[in-house]
């Protein structure tokens, strides 16, 4: 499809992946690539049942890609296109990782992974709850519950948990709920039941089943009759409001932005960049992205982008819609009133927003990047959906100290979410650094510090592989910068500065293999030296992980950094939140936004958004509702300067008041 300024509302066929097209080095795998790379493996096990954990794209190491990047047009070096595939031989442990040259059709290495288990997919989630739900004991044991005619019984299998006791295989827990029978939507995380299932993932059988305690200790008790109480979040079950009117986003000119390069590439007020799509960095456990819809998930004249990915047969599936683009207002960018003489100048911030949404059982995550007119990125995560539930017995009416009660024999544990963000930087080329900066008082007796307000900036370099803390207290900031290329107008280094929300860091003992697992969740930075395949925080495979193989581990090389010319470093930026829940958060939750900026610091010489045209009603047709005063004219004092360069009068200023 041809670049335009103007898209219609549904263009996810600008993405969807045409044999005929000339492919970048980057570009995610075409349905034709992912036939052949699983119909390769499949070749090596003739009448042997797979089951695909991913096959992706394996990107070029990146000192060739730096080489093809530096190559002009025509003139740029073939790179083969190769695919990473993660399999397990059917109904066993065994668990393989290869990489395919799909050039020249060949294995460039295949390994079988010992201790280490795959990611979840969407079709091992369903055969769980199957299985969990098929199985006599767990049957026996939902019976004496005593459960009311009709009433279904739920499975959320939830990845095991290491702790090191009987783990080495892969498993679930699963965790069981009711509803009622007439109510395929109904809230069951409103009715916890106090059994929770493990499946073995090879052998397809309940290996154990737990009985939950239902107090505030772990004392487990007899089984008493449920009796399920409703509590649901659908529309049809509310009293909606009647008086919200109607707010349509409309954009009659189009959008402002335009695809090139059969829709990976997108242009946009001074960005320009690919968008990308595989297995785990956009949709967590693959089939778990949304198929986002007009209207509702996203607003506006619309984009949506569609991707191919493999399921658990090898067989590529499209995953329709499941990145969407739109233009967004996001208030005021600058503004400046002249009080003398009331004249406005002022320009609205746009935003241009790439939003992916996935589920993850009871949860929803949003993540967006961000992009504005001044020239910055952000990374934004929304959490919603449903809490995660315990039953309690219905007599204990005062929350415990380690949850809350959300509803009637209903228990919301505290928990933590936190995130990872990998920045593999080229701020103004390749060779970056990092510093941080902090803000200290003078001491009182500086001779520049007379009266006691006056504070400094020291910067500190980082010099080797490490993790770092935030500071607030002395407003410690984050740069990645270019040491080679400075601003021409305050000679300081040109660079990004990182803004992320303070939070607090895991709370799980260091002892614990929960911590050892969440290699990134004790620091709020991370700095690396670049290295091939090195990703993932946590390490590539992170389910039932004993650490060791993430980020915690990497720095222990404690690599020495080139600050002066820049050196191959990675950032790696954690945030989060303590969710201690609400009784607001149920039974659906309200979203938490959490926000990581990039901000040019000394990057461009003058504030990047000041050719933005003038908000103006002739653009923005605002409505008036009612008139209540005039333009604000303040008015002031002016000294006029005559020939000889002295004062010649000093007059009253009216202010005439015009904004726009």
């Amino acid at each position: 499809m041809p670049a335009s300024n103007s898209l219609p509302a549904r263009v996810e066929q600008v993405i969807n992946i045409k044999v005929e097209r000339i492919l970048h080095p980057f570009s995610p795998l075409t349905v034709q690539e992912i036939t052949q790379a699983v119909g390769l493996v499949k070749n090596e096990y003739p009448g042997v049942e797979l089951n695909f954990k991913c096959v992706t794209l394996r990107e070029p190491e990146k000192e060739v890609m730096k080489e093809w990047l530096k190559a002009e047009e025509g003139l740029k070096p073939q790179i083969d296109r190769k695919a990473f595939a993660v399999y397990y031989i059917a109904r066993t442990p065994d668990i393989f990782e290869t990489v395919i040259n799909l050039g020249t059709g060949t294995f460039e290495y295949k390994t079988k992974l010992e201790g280490f288990h795959s990611c979840a997919d969407g079709e091992e989630v369903m055969e769980m709850e199957r299985v969990c739900l098929a199985d006599e004991g767990v049957q026996a044991e939902i019976a004496k519950l005593q459960l009311p005619e009709g009433t279904v019984v739920i499975a959320d299998p939830w990845i095991y948990g290491s702790d090191g006791v009987d783990d080495e295989r892969k498993q679930w827990q699963c965790y069981l709920y009711s509803r009622s029978k007439d109510n395929a939507d109904g809230n069951h995380y409103a009715n916890p039941i106090p059994i929770s299932p493990v499946v073995d993932v090879a052998t397809r059988k309940v290996v154990r089943i737990d009985r939950l305690p239902t107090g505030i200790d772990d004392t487990i008790t007899d089984y008493k009759p449920h009796k399920p109480i409703l509590n649901e979040y659908t529309p049809e079950h509310q009293k909606l409001r009647t008086d919200l009117k109607p707010l349509n986003i409309i954009q009659p000119e189009g959008v402002s932005f335009k695809f090139s390069n059969n829709g990976e590439e997108l242009e946009w007020q001074k960005w320009k960049f690919r968008v990308g799509f595989n297995h785990r960095e956009v949709t967590h456990d693959r089939l778990m992205a949304n198929n986002l819809k007009l209207g509702c998930d996203c607003l506006g004249t619309i984009a949506y982008l569609s991707f191919p990915i493999a399921d658990d047969k090898g067989e590529p599936i499209v995953m329709e819609n499941c990145i969407c683009v739109h233009e967004q207002d996001a208030g005021i960018q600058f503004k400046h009133m002249n009080y003398r003489t009331g004249n406005s100048v002022i320009s609205r911030m746009r935003e241009l927003v790439l939003q992916s949404i996935i589920t993850v059982a009871n949860y929803e995550y949003i993540f967006a990047f961000i992009f504005n007119t001044a020239g910055e990125l952000s990374y934004e995560v929304r959490a919603t959906g449903i809490l995660s539930t315990a039953p309690l017995d219905p007599e204990i009416k005062d929350c415990p100290n380690f949850g809350t009660i959300v509803h009637p024999g209903v228990l919301a544990a505290h928990h933590q979410h936190i995130f990872s963000l990998r920045i593999d930087p080229a701020i103004d080329g390749f060779g970056n650094k990092v510093i941080y900066e902090e803000a200290k008082p003078m001491e009182r007796d500086d001779p520049f510090n007379p009266f006691g307000t006056g504070y400094y900036i020291t910067e500190t370099k980082v010099e080797s592989e490490g993790g770092f803390l935030e500071s607030p207290e002395n407003n410690r900031i984050f740069k990645i910068q270019n040491p080679k290329h400075r601003n021409p107008v305050n000679n300081k280094p040109v660079g990004y500065k990182i803004q992320a929300p303070p939070f607090q860091k895991l709370l799980a003992s260091p002892d614990s293999y929960h911590f050892k697992r969440a290699e990134f969740a004790d620091k709020a930075v991370y700095v690396t030296k670049y290295k091939d395949w090195e990703l993932y925080a946590a390490g590539m495979y992170t389910n039932q992980s004993r650490g060791g193989h993430g980020i915690r581990e990497w720095v222990k090389r404690g690599t020495k950094f080139d600050t002066e010319e820049g050196d191959d470093i990675v950032v790696w930026v954690q945030f989060g939140i303590n969710h201690i829940p609400r009784i607001e958060d149920f039974p659906v939750m309200p979203v938490e936004t959490l926000r990581v900026h990039l901000k040019p610091v000394n990057f461009f010489d003058k504030n990047p958004a000041l050719d933005l045209p003038p908000s103006t009603q002739s653009i923005n047709k605002s409505v008036l509702l009612n008139v209540d005063g005039n333009n604000h004219k303040q008015g002031g004092a002016e000294a006029e300067i005559g020939e000889d360069g002295e004062v010649a009068a000093v007059h009253s200023s009216n202010g005439s008041g015009a904004c726009c």
